[in-house]
Parts: structure tokens; C-alpha cells; sequence
């Protein structure tokens, strides 16, 4: 049985963004003879869409078991789920590793990222223990400082990731920090540092390999930073990360629903929600939605943010862990009526962006939190 509050997923939606990144890298690739690889960025659950089967879907896209698709995930525990479900397209991990247990990069053909030493020395001391060499990504920080050797500090630090024959390194990349902030000076100045990078780690003997920057909002920005692969997160799953003119169309794959299951009238000063979150300004009608925060909808929702029903907006006025309220004063609705907390009503929309921007937040983050015991509605012949 299906609970009220559950996610639409349409994975033809999914191969449809897929297909159009594909053709759109491909007609504005003039000066390069082949057109960027994708990877297909699945971490955090594929942003709440379900990690296997959006595997499964873009996999269907590709000739032959892999085709040019590569996969990124965030740590190894998330490649080992997709390679038990079937999963064949290389995977890359892009987490630390260095307190990871790595037994499963090998077991499971899994390519992590190598981003300090210590994880260096951790990866080639696995690779040795089970007889095989080991295929691996770079990182470079060049101003994210979270992950990746520093930029300007490449030849004393990197050295140790070189000399090892166990490690094979087929590409180096790096992380933009401001790449969705068109005026940010930052996002030019680490694309000079990690062509500088890449220079350096040539001279130091690094030949042949393969280097990508572009996360969905970069890939639309500059084309300098599609480099050898981009790597669309947003973009796959129908959400325009940067207003940016652009000729790429995408379709949402997400849209989250509910019922109404019960309406009531409120007197003026009447309050609803802990720490009544809402007071009554007017004789007032509320509806309750069997969704909370315990299912992704953020406390601070209420008193900015709307839902649709019956077509039209209605304001969230509470939001508690397992419910949250609207107000419905201005519409004749019923219990068991269809609610939309992102998605499409009649002629109107809300997306990911607009409710990111209700509590200024991403709209990675509202994807991402799309809870755990929300059912996700497959509408697809995808396995």
C-alpha cells in the first residue's frame, strides 16, 4: 500500500536530460575532435532519485555494458550498492579514503579518488596486498579547500602517488566552489590554477591521462572547463542550476505529492503548530498534508513557502515532524484531494530552485532530503 506523501520519478525524463547534455556537448565541442565523456553524477541516493535505478536508466542509454557513461558516487559503500544491483559502467568514488576500508575498491572494480598522501600510501598498500594495480583519479584543490592535493604544492606532495606502480592515475580533477555565482572572481581564478596544476604534473612525468572540472552549472558557463569529461549532478535530473541563457532543455525527473487528509476551521487568533508556528488574522479553513520534516520538508517552509491544490497556491503555515499544515481559506478543497510540493498543478509549478529559494538554500539540498520512507513511483519499464 502506497502512503499518501510519495515521489514521482520518470526516468524517460532522466534519458531525455541525459541524451540532450550528450547532444549539447557534442555541437559546441568545435575545437576538440571528440566531445566531452559524461559523468553521471548518482551520489546522496542520485539525489534522492534513487541511486540503482537512475544507474540502470543511464546505462540503457550507452551501447555495450558500459559505453562511454561513467558513474561517480560519493564514498565506496555507495559503488558496492550499485555493483550487487548490476550496475557494469565504471564507478568513480570521489570521497577521502585514507580511514576507509579499501578491500572493496578491488573486490568491487570500483576507481577511487586519490586526494592527499596518506590515501596514496592506503591505496597502494591495498592494491599490493591483493596482486593487482590499481586504476585511480587525481584531485587537485584549487580552492575548495575541502579535498585534493593543494595546487601549489603538487611536487613535494605528490610525488608519493607518482612512484608507486600499483597506482595507475588515468585522470586528474578538481571542484569549483563558486561555479552556480556568475560574478564570483574565484571560479576563473582556480580554472587558471588547475591548468597550472595539470602543467606541473606533466613536467613531473604524468602523460597520458584524462582531466575534468565542469560540474552542471560550469558545463553551461564557460566551455574552457569541459576539459576531457563534465560531470552533471542538477542537469540529469531536470533542474537549471544557473540563469544562464542557454539553448540545453531539460525536464524535471522529480515531483513530490501528497493528499490532503483533513481540513478544519480556525478562529481569528486561533494558533496551529508547535510553538504556534501560525496565528489565525482571519475566520480561517487549514488542511493537513501527512508529510513533515522527518520527510524532507524543511521547518522553515512554513510562513514563505506554498503548495498547489486544486491548481492553485497555498500557503504553508506549519510545518511538525510527520504533518504539516496549509492554509486554505481562499480554496474549496476536500480530503483526499491531490497536493504538490514540487511538480506540476494545472498551469502552474513549483521546482527544486523556487522552494530552494523560499528558505535560501540549493536545490541540491531539497532533492537530497526527500526522506527515506517517501515511496519512489517508477513510471518507466527501467529495472
Amino acid at each position: 500500500m502506497v502512503r499518501p506523501t510519495h515521489a514521482h520519478i520518470d526516468l524517460h525524463s532522466l534519458t531525455f536530460n541525459y541524451r540532450r547534455i550528450r547532444e549539447y556537448l557534442g555541437a559546441r565541442a568545435e575545437a576538440s575532435p571528440t566531445a566531452p565523456r559524461i559523468i553521471a553524477v548518482i551520489k546522496a541516493n542520485a539525489y534522492g532519485h534513487g541511486a540503482v535505478r537512475v544507474a540502470r536508466a543511464l546505462e540503457s542509454v550507452e551501447t555495450g555494458p558500459a559505453g562511454g557513461l561513467m558513474l561517480a558516487c560519493a564514498d565506496i559503500e555507495e559503488g558496492i550498492q550499485l555493483r550487487e544491483a548490476g550496475v557494469c559502467a565504471p564507478i568513480l568514488v570521489f570521497g577521502a579514503l585514507s580511514v576507509s576500508n579499501l578491500d572493496g575498491v578491488i573486490v568491487h572494480g570500483l576507481t577511487p579518488t586519490v586526494s592527499s598522501p596518506e590515501a596514496a600510501r592506503a591505496l597502494q598498500a591495498t592494491a599490493a596486498r591483493h596482486g593487482q594495480q590499481l586504476h585511480v583519479h587525481l584531485k587537485v584543490d584549487t580552492g575548495m579547500n575541502r579535498f585534493g592535493f593543494r595546487y601549489d604544492n603538487i611536487r613535494r606532495t605528490v610525488p608519493v602517488a607518482l612512484e608507486d606502480r600499483n597506482l595507475i592515475i588515468d585522470a586528474v580533477y578538481t571542484q569549483f566552489a563558486t561555479a552556480e555565482n556568475i560574478d564570483h572572481p574565484l571560479f576563473d581564478l582556480q580554472r587558471q590554477r588547475f591548468e597550472i596544476a595539470l602543467e606541473t604534473l606533466r613536467g613531473m612525468g604524468l602523460d597520458e591521462f584524462t582531466s575534468h572540472a565542469a560540474n552542471s552549472s560550469a558545463l553551461l558557463r564557460d566551455r574552457r572547463t569541459w576539459y576531457d569529461a563534465v560531470r552533471p549532478g542538477l542537469l540529469l535530473y531536470g533542474v537549471m542550476p544557473t540563469p544562464i541563457d542557454t539553448a540545453l532543455s531539460v525536464r524535471p525527473v522529480l515531483s513530490l505529492r501528497s493528499r490532503i487528509v483533513a481540513v478544519k476551521g480556525m478562529r481569528v487568533g486561533e494558533t496551529a503548530g508547535y510553538a504556534t508556528q501560525f496565528s489565525a488574522g482571519r475566520a480561517s479553513r487549514v488542511a493537513v498534508i501527512p508529510a513533515g520534516y522527518a520527510d524532507g520538508l524543511d521547518l522553515r517552509l512554513a510562513g514563505t513557502a506554498s503548495v498547489l491544490v486544486r491548481g492553485q497556491r497555498a500557503s504553508i503555515v506549519a510545518v511538525s515532524m510527520d504533518s504539516t499544515t496549509v492554509d486554505v481559506s481562499d480554496v474549496d478543497v476536500s480530503p483526499g484531494d491531490d497536493v504538490v510540493v514540487i511538480g506540476s498543478q494545472g498551469d502552474d509549478r513549483i521546482d527544486a530552485c523556487e522552494v530552494a529559494r523560499w528558505i535560501g538554500t540549493v536545490p541540491h539540498e531539497i532533492l537530497c532530503r526527500t526522506g527515506t520512507r517517501i515511496e519512489r513511483i517508477y513510471n518507466s519499464e527501467f529495472l
